[in-house]
């Protein structure tokens, strides 16, 4: 049990297996901590990422969640200092330090890896709560992502986690990042951007426009003002990929050496930003001639 728990253990769990003495000595030797009143670590020294996730696991009796969760189950480059647990409402606890605690009346059996050490929520509702969590919409929009990039949820995840809860923050927020993160750019509907550029007094482009990158092979430009040479992507989550990424620099250097201007936008700030992009597609359009 220690091994599985990095060494971290319950009040309740130390005494299946100690006396009230023996628990008691190991605490007065100095050879165990007691970081939480009802939580003991049976070692000396500092105390790592994984020990103060089962600390606050077994301190209040809840499921890693969230940032912290996802973080277990390999999410990269989202680390929080503070650990995110959800427990159900009702429940009185004192949570360790440098503990967040959250409540929810939804936790069906679905969402929860209760087999996992820690225990913690699903990756979809870890995602799900994280974005509902997070400082502000762009964090949101980014952690929905890096799931979908870094594979911890696929295909419909999200959208059945979702229709499971009621009263989500970010809800719609949340669906858009997951559509356009699975998507990529073909969840941005070539109405919604012709819509944009009308609404904005621009010119009306061609889209998915076929083109011969510098190797022969065929490349679709999502939008294209042709007259003005001016392209336009709209990047999804799988843009973030590595070969992805290589393929769309070499696309950018085809259009700089064919002189013409392109312009990368997120779905998101397309569906989000519309304002914002229609500035730049209307700087880059003057910029390469046109007279509105």
């Amino acid at each position: 049990m220690l091994f599985r728990q990095h060494q971290v253990v319950s009040r309740r769990q130390a005494l299946r297996h100690l006396s009230e003495n023996a628990l008691r000595h190991r605490l007065a030797s100095g050879r165990w901590q007691h970081p939480h009143r009802a939580v003991y670590v049976a070692q000396t020294g500092a105390l790592d990422v994984g020990q103060r996730r089962w600390i606050a696991v077994l301190a209040t009796r809840g499921l890693l969640a969230g940032f912290s969760a996802l973080e277990a189950l390999g999410l990269k480059h989202y680390a929080k200092h503070r650990t995110q647990i959800l427990v159900r409402s009702g429940r009185k606890l004192v949570p360790p330090p440098d503990t967040v605690v959250y409540r929810t009346l939804h936790l069906p059996f679905e969402d929860t890896l209760r087999t996992a050490a820690p225990p913690s929520t699903s990756a979809a509702r870890s995602l799900v709560d994280a974005a509902q969590w997070a400082r502000d919409d762009a964090e949101a929009v980014a952690v929905i992502a890096a799931g979908f990039q870094q594979r911890l949820v696929a295909t419909d995840d999200v959208h059945v986690t979702l229709d499971r809860m009621r009263g989500v923050r970010r809800e719609r927020l949340i669906r858009d990042a997951a559509e356009d993160a699975r998507g990529g750019s073909e969840s941005i509907s070539e109405v919604d951007f012709l819509r944009l550029c009308r609404r904005h007094g621009l010119p009306e482009p061609s889209r998915q426009v076929v083109r011969l990158d510098s190797r022969g092979g065929k490349r679709y430009r999502d939008v294209l003002f042709d007259e003005y040479g001016v392209h336009v992507e709209v990047d999804g989550g799988q843009h973030m990929e590595v070969r992805a990424w290589v393929g769309d620099m070499r696309q950018h250097n085809d259009v700089a050496i064919a002189g013409g201007r392109l312009l990368r936008f997120s779905a998101w700030q397309v569906r989000r930003e519309p304002a914002d992009v229609a500035r730049q597609v209307r700087a880059a359009l003057v910029a390469a001639g046109w007279r509105p």
